[in-house]
């Protein structure tokens, strides 16, 4: 009974924290673009006790004791040998059940052991299938997890993080030493440029780029405590496609030919997602989607998908037992 109350008051505080500003502004959104499906979403978005975290190992600080831990608590490989690209050495952990692995602290000099995370999160990683000795951008790269889960899969030759804003950089810079040995540091330029701008910097450079755009994240906004800050991002969320179109177009001026991008969001809004790459598919003739449906169909048992989206694009949408996401991923070649 001790612990149904305390269970209870936990919730009635979570409840209490969610932003009603937001939630409204949400429910009109997306009851018109989800339907019906939106009200699983909701449910699951507005209830962090249902919230599930993936545990990604560090091939740079391997621990047998670590995987055997984690079988132990109910975890289970997150990706399978049916996925197009999945290479050995990235190794991620997942279980049905919610909750958090204990995280690890920053210690200066020692390598972490795992990263938590989204799974969803992993997918425009897996979608991007980087391999040794490519040329590497992370556009919008902080606060890392994906750089670093880009370096479990391979060896770039060259691999360029960048991040324009100043504390989001050092969260960044912070991550790479928490995972990456040094002698695989030399080879990553972490740089605080504008990510509109390194197209005309560094023109056809990079054979893969990642864009993980700055997008209306719907989670935590959810949970803004300052219903100001919540007032204005919603008035600016109208401004972000913009700046995610801008963000592409300096993508593919940094892109060779043959090269590929992944565009990623963690938002449910089409307007951030399949409108954003919809104009650039329109305005940019030398680009073309890429199919990765066959990724999300090897995926599929432990991800849900919203149905009717295209070859090149997928949303994952988060449910109980299978929490991931929103995670938008789309995948673009340059001709």
């Amino acid at each position: 009974l001790l612990s149904l109350k305390l269970e209870n008051k936990t919730k009635g505080k979570l409840q209490k924290q969610i932003c009603q500003v937001v939630l409204d502004h949400f429910d009109k959104q997306y009851a018109a673009e989800l339907g019906d499906t939106w009200t699983g979403v909701r449910d699951v978005l507005t209830c962090p006790l249902s919230w599930q975290y993936a545990v990604l190992l560090n091939k740079f600080s391997l621990s047998t004791e670590l995987e055997n831990t984690l079988c132990v608590k109910g975890y289970h490989p997150a990706f399978h040998g049916s996925l197009p690209y999945l290479p050995a050495s990235f190794k991620c952990y997942i279980r049905r059940t919610p909750g958090r692995f204990p995280a690890q602290k920053h210690q200066p000099g020692k390598l972490k052991e795992y990263y938590l995370l989204n799974a969803a999160s992993l997918l425009p990683v897996l979608a991007l299938e980087v391999k040794d000795g490519e040329k590497v951008l992370d556009l919008c790269a902080a606060p890392g997890g994906k750089s670093v889960a880009l370096l479990q899969c391979a060896y770039p030759g060259h691999f360029h993080c960048n991040e324009y804003d100043n504390s989001r950089s050092r969260w960044l810079k912070q991550t790479i030493e928490s995972f990456i040995p040094d002698p695989l540091i030399n080879l990553i330029t972490v740089t605080k440029l504008d990510g509109r701008h390194i197209g005309d910097l560094k023109p056809e450079l990079y054979d893969k780029v990642l864009v993980d755009a700055p997008c209306s994240n719907d989670r935590s906004w959810l949970f803004s405590s300052d219903i100001q800050q919540a007032t204005l991002r919603l008035i600016e969320r109208k401004e972000l496609s913009s700046l995610q179109f801008q963000l592409l177009r300096s993508a593919i001026k940094a892109l060779r030919p043959g090269g590929s991008l992944v565009y990623s969001t963690c938002t449910l809004s089409s307007a951030e997602n399949s409108h954003v790459i919809n104009l650039i598919l329109n305005s940019c003739s030398n680009v073309t989607p890429v199919d990765i449906s066959k990724m999300a169909k090897a995926v599929s048992q432990e991800f849900t998908f919203l149905r009717g989206m295209q070859q090149h694009e997928l949303l994952v949408l988060p449910e109980k037992g299978r929490a991931w996401g929103p995670m938008y991923v789309a995948k673009l070649k340059k001709m």
